[in-house]
């Protein structure tokens, strides 16, 4: 469906990431994957998926907290492909304490990485989705972009802004041919939540396991944690032409979170 489509996929060397740019590849995007990872594993990781489904997939480690470093990832696959069709803002992390104990520095990487690196690269690759009339931007908010919880101000605001320019871009290029969508995912397997869990703990003062219950799952009415692949699938159809007249839309993905 998506074969020879070029793709940047940032997060991309585990959990939401990484099932979004598997999913991909099974539709025959090319990849430049982004993100942190132990050494060897994007080489490795690069290596499995390019031999599994056939397409050319490049990794870049720039520090989304820095601008610079956002816009040469964006140069270098741009510099690899030609062009690039799909941009997929997935890049994350938490930071968990009260807004008095919030630190001045969690706050600014929070909002260089969630919400200013996807308008870094949301303006790098536009230009050429202008010129060839076709785009797709899927940008990973959470349903703590559409509701809020205590003790993570610099994740909700963050998440919030990047659903108002998801809808800002949509109606921007909404004429030419480009889609700018949000997926809203509730509770994901993935080391960004097994990380929350030891503050999360130590905030409500109980275990890591009733934090899971009390934090994550309580009001998914699912009672399950969501999988990757899921989260992967929706991105594939938010590309595909089946959704073409879909845009400036935030999606749950949320095990009915956002229902009550």
């Amino acid at each position: 469906m998506l074969k020879n489509r070029n793709a940047i996929v940032t997060g991309a060397t585990s959990g939401i990431g990484l099932g979004i740019a598997q999913a991909l590849a099974a539709q025959g995007c090319n990849l430049m994957i982004g993100g942190f990872a132990p050494a060897g594993v994007p080489e490795r990781l690069c290596r499995e998926i390019a031999e599994e489904f056939g397409v050319k997939v490049i990794y870049s480690g720039a520090d989304l907290s820095k601008p610079a470093e956002t816009r040469g990832l964006a140069a270098q696959a741009l510099e690899a492909f030609g062009n690039i069709d799909i941009l997929v803002n997935d890049a994350g992390l938490q930071y968990v304490a009260p807004i008095v104990d919030f630190p001045d520095e969690k706050w600014e990487l929070l909002q260089a990485v969630l919400l200013d690196a996807p308008f870094h690269l949301t303006k790098a690759v536009l230009p050429g989705m202008l010129e060839r009339k076709w785009g797709r931007i899927v940008n990973v908010s959470s349903v703590m972009g559409m509701i809020a919880a205590p003790h993570k101000p610099a994740y909700v605001a963050a998440k919030h802004g990047l659903a108002g320019l998801t809808k800002s871009v949509a109606l921007e290029v909404a004429e030419h041919g480009i889609t700018c969508n949000a997926i809203m995912p509730a509770t994901v397997l993935t080391n960004v939540i097994l990380s929350q869990l030891p503050n999360q703990a130590k905030v409500l003062g109980c275990t890591e396991e009733e934090a899971m219950d009390r934090v994550f799952t309580q009001n998914m009415p699912t009672h399950r944690l969501i999988d990757p692949w899921e989260i992967g699938a929706t991105a594939v159809f938010l590309c595909s032409e089946g959704a073409k007249s879909i845009t400036g839309v935030l999606l749950p993905v949320d095990g009915g979170y956002t229902a009550r």
